[in-house]
């Protein structure tokens, strides 16, 4: 199976979470329409329909939504 190409990494220990799209760091979120407008600014004009989406987005360590420290 092929990587999702959206990775929404680890909450950081300030809060917030790293949003990269291949490997191309898009900015911090604190939110799902953080995430959403870091999409859409990449391109992707369906955005919101693509964060529960596995073949999309990979969340990576914490719960998915969930945006305040570790």
């Amino acid at each position: 199976m092929a990587t999702a190409p959206v990775v929404v990494h680890p909450p950081l220990g300030t809060g917030g979470r790293r949003v990269t799209v291949r490997g191309e760091i898009l900015g911090l979120a604190h939110s799902d329409a953080d995430v959403v407008e870091f999409l859409r600014q990449a391109g992707l004009s369906d955005a919101e329909g693509l964060l529960d989406d596995m073949a999309w987005v990979k969340w990576r360590g914490g719960s998915a939504h969930h945006y305040e420290a570790a």
